[in-house]
């Protein structure tokens, strides 16, 4: 493990994108709704899940932890709380932390309505993920981001500065080009993926609504390409204000290193941590080493 800061970051070989594809392909009125309690977790502690109206829609979440620092756990494309984060809900300290893992808009247990990826729809899922977690009453949160959702936190944390602490991100990309669209392309189909990576989200959404969806998502992501410079939210990077941990896999077949080290020039008193074994789910694959990372930052 290595803490890489500006100027002195290694040279990177950038994966191919047919390689890193293989890789992959192989093995309303706010109103919180009665939680309903799951297995107890560390410290005992109970994993509590709940919906809370915002912004006209019903968002789903899990909590858990009773520390004075909350945090909000950011999942990916056709993720939610529960399938992203469980080692993190288990495992990160529930006295110093309270943990939110949120489904957005369309995703997990947060439907009706079905997701749709108009143009804006990561400043949507920035006000909704910030919106609920005022609605829990929370002054002020940190963000833990993986890939979509480390997109939508580097939108929160520029647009809401005064209301994020810190923020962890993986997987993220504040622009898209002609590899990434090549990249999108191949999962399109998700009758090609794993089977490990398939059955949790087919057991989640049925077949079709998985299909569907993911068949929308590189279409809606695929649309940034066409924007000046393939255009996400790095216009929005210089108005990061809070203290933000940058984590990369240098095995990960969906995000390129290049993207990492962007974030890294462009928010202002970042820090990337590489993880040479990392994939795109090194927070599963690796957890208990991301986990103290994650702790360390955030003290």
């Amino acid at each position: 493990m290595e803490i890489v800061r500006p100027g002195a970051m290694a040279t990177a070989t950038v994966r191919p994108a047919a390689q890193r594809l293989r890789l992959l392909l192989s093995p309303l009125k706010s109103r919180i709704y009665v939680p309903e309690a799951e297995p107890v977790a560390t410290f005992g502690t109970a994993v509590t899940s709940a919906k809370v109206a915002v912004n006209g829609v019903h968002l789903h979440y899990q909590r858990v932890g009773e520390g004075e620092h909350a945090i909000l756990l950011l999942p990916g494309m056709l993720g939610s709380g529960k399938t992203d984060f469980a080692p993190q809900l288990q495992s990160l300290n529930k006295k110093r932390f309270t943990l939110v893992a949120w489904d957005p808009r369309g995703y997990g247990h947060s439907r009706p309505p079905d997701r749709d990826f108009p143009r804006d729809f990561f400043e949507r899922d920035a006000k909704d993920a910030v919106d609920l977690m005022k609605a829990l009453q929370f002054k002020q949160v940190s963000l833990l981001g993986w890939s979509d959702g480390g997109i939508t936190a580097l939108i929160a944390a520029a647009k809401y500065p005064s209301y994020i602490r810190k923020m962890v991100i993986w997987g993220a990309n504040a622009y898209v080009t002609e590899e990434d669209s090549r990249i999108y392309q191949g999962i399109r189909d998700v009758s090609k993926w794993s089977e490990k990576a398939r059955k949790p989200l087919e057991a989640l959404y049925g077949y079709d609504y998985f299909a569907k969806t993911c068949e929308n998502w590189v279409d809606g992501i695929s649309q940034f390409k066409h924007l000046p410079e393939g255009n996400i939210c790095r216009h929005l990077l210089p108005l990061v204000q809070c203290p933000t941990l940058i984590v990369h896999g240098e095995k990960d077949p969906l995000v390129p290193r290049f993207h990492a080290d962007f974030l890294l020039q462009h928010v202002k008193g970042s820090r990337l941590h590489l993880m040479p074994e990392g994939k795109h789910n090194l927070h599963l694959r690796f957890a208990d080493e991301f986990n103290r990372l994650v702790e360390d930052f955030l003290q």
